[in-house]
């Protein structure tokens, strides 16, 4: 079953912001880039590591332990030690709440 996990509202986000929500025991990151919400799980998957509070290099998270780089977009892996892409999530804004989902 689908659920959905409350983010905060729209004001919470100012361009290049982000906010870490539980969705179970799975860390979701919600970036705001140029005003769109992006949401991926807060986790490296090539050692682990947290990545919410990483520097963000236009639609790139880099892992603060090693370099690796992932689009916030997709997941995708755009630079190595990584090469597992990480989970993405949709977003969506509703009567002002933003909402995201773990549909893996």
């Amino acid at each position: 079953m689908n659920r959905s996990t409350e983010v905060g509202t729209r004001s919470d986000f100012l361009p290049g912001e982000y906010k870490v929500v539980w969705d179970g025991d799975t860390p979701i990151a919600v970036y705001n880039v140029d005003g769109a919400l992006y949401a991926m799980e807060d986790t490296c998957t090539h050692d682990g590591g947290d990545l919410a509070s990483s520097e963000v290099f236009g639609f790139e998270v880099e892992c603060p332990r090693h370099g690796a780089r992932f689009d916030l977009r997709t997941g995708a892996v755009t630079r190595p030690p990584a090469y597992v892409p990480i989970a993405s999530f949709p977003v969506r804004e509703e009567d002002g709440t933003i909402w995201t989902q773990d549909d893996h």
